[in-house]
């Protein structure tokens, strides 16, 4: 029966160890309280898994969901959410993605896939138009994401199936491992393709076209209208139509606050060099953009006779001036390795730049060093593939710099290496970062959108006042997009109000912006309680002893550290937690959580 809320209506059970699959329908409770995309994978996961178990053990449950706007032709709902107990730091994760395959897993009849167990050998997950099948996959082990894509492509004969893989890195369990769709999107950080890796599942394959139909088409038509229009006259997403994501390295540069040679300075004097207007000029093709995008934020780009999607700003930066290289091309072309090796392009190139000062300084005799583009493509290609010298770095910055002696050397929070903002001049961002429930990131509340880019107001990057409460607005309301399955950069445009229009439009849920965010805050609450029952404690919400105690030196924000106090306790106190960074039981109750 065709679902009239935005849902497929069905979740895929699949028990990796037996081989068999249990269809149900996707209940009604879990849509009201956790929508889908991160909710469904946070609240799934919390309520079948021991916490404790190992990140890389049969126990651990690996989930794909996508939101009920998804696929529905809403202007930026698109996206899908992965999620799981990480390898990397053993957070509860997720990891969100756009392109194409959220939209197919809805068209093949599906909400969610759980997956459960481990495959005695290599396996793929073929969904079509309601039914689940798992089907020997042994053929596409070890192959990169590149040709597993066009393999699964041509041997099904269905040009219109999504593909969703792992490359080399998640066959062998690095842990810098990331899922790849649409061949270029990563659902990348924290490890879960090396999850999909130690179950032997290679692939989720999606194809049909069943309905997707919303509960109110009237009123929906006139909120995407309404959307449609703050989309296109919105600053920031006419930027990014224009020059990418990358339009943010001049941007973050003039603010001196983009880290160099691993967090040592935070401004980079060749930045141009690697702007996303120096990309348009030279090696752009065209635009792209994901299923039902009016922003196509996405560059295709031609490098030495070789067209691919990307790359983004991360990777951007986090090749070029966190590395100290200001080679265009070379950044290109290991951002598309690491795509091509199914490995996080974040979490690589900090890894690397990790290795290099610790090279700077003395501490290890090999591995490369600042400014040199030489042999950067072939160390990338030995991460993946566990070998030589990148064999040291697949694991992470924290545990190659741990073994080394010198951990303090890793940018990393809870071990996930940190983006591409120093928050030495960025008190709201930085709480963010510290307190970040998936470790080290930027997704998980954007700050750099009020304190930098003036949305939906300009804060003074530089004060904690007021910063504990934005933090905890951003995080939840980010959870709340990553459920719904819209695009975060859609909230440069939109308030909570107009997601909460789109979300009631397209369910028929009883929705305002006020009960929106606390779907958020749900889901918020819901992972830091499985983060605390794996052993973390406030003494982890911080940041590397580098950002507290070594100012900058140059730009406005010379002089500055982050400073930890009174911006963490005040941010517990505004999420209701107690002086340690625990949820009180009258949150909990508030949440439906106890």
């Amino acid at each position: 029966m065709t679902q009239m809320d935005g849902y497929a209506g069905k979740i895929a059970y699949v028990d990796l160890t037996t081989g068999t699959i249990d269809i149900r329908e996707t209940p009604t409770d879990l849509k009201r309280e956790y929508l889908g995309g991160r909710g469904f994978g946070t609240k799934i996961i919390s309520d079948r898994m021991d916490p404790l178990v190992d990140p890389l053990s049969p126990e651990n449950i690996f989930v794909f969901a996508s939101g009920p706007t998804t696929g529905t032709g809403i202007p930026l709902g698109s996206r899908y959410e992965v999620s799981t107990k990480s390898p990397l730091n053993n957070t509860l994760m997720s990891a969100n993605s756009g392109g194409t395959f959220g939209w197919k897993i809805k068209k093949a009849g599906f909400d969610a896939v759980v997956f459960e167990g481990r495959s005695a050998k290599p396996v793929y997950l073929y969904l079509n138009e309601g039914a689940a099948e798992l089907r020997d996959a042994s053929s596409y082990w070890g192959m990169d994401v590149h040709a597993t894509t066009d393999a699964f492509l041509s041997d099904l004969g269905d040009k219109k199936a999504k593909i969703a893989c792992i490359g080399p890195a998640g066959e062998k369990k690095s842990l810098l491992a990331c899922v790849i769709n649409d061949h270029d999107r990563a659902a990348g950080r924290s490890g879960a393709g090396a999850v999909l890796g130690s179950k032997n599942v290679k692939a989720v394959v999606a194809t049909g076209n069943l309905r997707i139909d919303e509960a109110d088409t009237d009123r929906l038509n006139v909120v995407k209208e309404r959307i449609r229009t703050k989309l296109q006259e919105n600053g920031i997403c006419q930027a990014l139509t224009a020059y990418g994501t990358a339009v943010l390295v001049n941007i973050i540069n003039e603010n001196y606050i983009l880290p160099t040679h691993n967090f040592q300075t935070a401004h980079f004097e060749k930045a141009e060099n690697i702007s996303g207007e120096r990309m348009a000029e030279t090696v752009l093709k065209k635009n792209a953009g994901c299923f039902a995008c009016i922003v196509k934020c996405s560059r295709v780009c031609e490098v030495d006779g070789v067209v691919n999607e990307g790359p983004e700003y991360e990777p951007i930066w986090a090749f070029g001036a966190n590395l100290g290289i200001d080679d265009l091309n070379t950044v290109i072309k290991a951002s598309w390795e690491c795509n091509k090796l199914g490995l996080d392009a974040i979490g690589t190139p900090t890894a690397i730049a990790c290795a290099m000062e610790m090279r700077e300084k003395g501490y290890i005799n090999e591995g490369p060093v600042f400014g040199d583009a030489d042999g950067l493509i072939d160390l990338v290609r030995q991460i993946g593939l566990r070998e030589g010298f990148g064999a040291e770095l697949t694991d992470g910055s924290y545990r190659f710099a741990e073994r080394h002696g010198h951990p303090e050397l890793s940018m990393s929070v809870k071990k996930q290496d940190l983006p591409a903002y120093d928050p030495r001049g960025l008190q709201g961002h930085g709480l963010s970062y510290a307190t970040s429930n998936r470790g080290g990131d930027h997704v998980y509340g954007y700050m750099i959108s009020p304190e930098v880019l003036g949305a939906p107001e300009k804060l003074d990057p530089y004060t904690n006042d007021g910063k504990a409460g934005w933090v905890r607005t951003f995080q939840d309301f980010t959870a709340a997009i990553d459920a719904s399955g819209m695009c975060l950069f859609s909230s440069f445009a939109l308030d909570a109000t107009d997601f909460a229009d789109l979300t009631a439009a397209t369910t028929g849920f009883d929705l305002d912006a006020a009960s929106f965010l606390t779907i958020g805050e749900r889901i918020w609450n819901l992972q830091k309680l499985f983060n605390i029952k794996v052993g973390y404690t406030k003494a982890d919400d911080t940041l590397p002893k580098r950002l507290l105690t070594e100012p900058l030196r140059e730009g406005g924000p010379k002089g500055r550290v982050w400073e930890r106090e009174p911006l963490l306790s005040e941010y517990y106190r505004v999420r209701g937690w107690d002086a340690d960074g625990v949820p009180t039981d009258e949150k909990l109750r508030e949440l439906g959580l106890k």
